[in-house]
């Protein structure tokens, strides 16, 4: 189901009925039940993949990783991503906070990323997957991804084991 936010799609009696959050993004499953939350979806759709790790303890790192997402990198990355991209603001429009914390979520992604690996050791997951969807795209929200070259180069590694370019 596609929706345009701006619009207020999201907003509809029919949106709302699926997900009552108003939240997207949201998917619609071949049985007809929806589920919302992106973290949520790909956990759902990695079930039985080698995205989720089968050690309890990398299982629990992909989680760590996977909270620290939503909580200290989509609302900052994405949000200045969106009200620069979407809503045309200037970048000097940003709430300075929304900037700096972004940028510490791009240094956090960066010493993780120092040795050159995936988050979650040497194989990709689904940790990875859901950090990167932001991150490739953090110069639209005014981020210069040159200063984090490790960053950089983890995208490169999961965009090619994706096939993503």
């Amino acid at each position: 189901m596609e929706v345009n936010i701006l619009a207020g799609e999201t907003r509809t009696s029919d949106f709302l009925a699926r997900n009552p959050a108003g939240q997207v993004p949201m998917v619609v499953l071949e049985d007809g039940r929806a589920l919302s939350q992106s973290n949520a979806i790909i956990l759902y759709l990695g079930e039985g993949s080698g995205l989720i790790p089968d050690d309890p303890y990398d299982r629990a790192r992909m989680f760590e990783w996977l909270f620290w997402e939503q909580y200290s990198h989509e609302p900052y990355i994405a949000v200045a991503r969106f009200q620069l991209a979407y809503l045309g603001r200037e970048i000097s429009d940003l709430e300075p906070r929304l900037v700096e914390r972004g940028r510490a979520a791009l240094a956090r992604l960066a010493l993780a990323l120092a040795d050159g690996g995936f988050l979650v050791g040497s194989r990709l997951t689904l940790a990875d997957v859901a950090l990167v969807a932001y991150t490739r795209v953090a110069g639209d929200g005014g981020f210069d991804l040159a200063d984090y070259p490790a960053v950089g180069a983890w995208i490169a590694r999961v965009e090619a084991e994706l096939d993503i370019e």
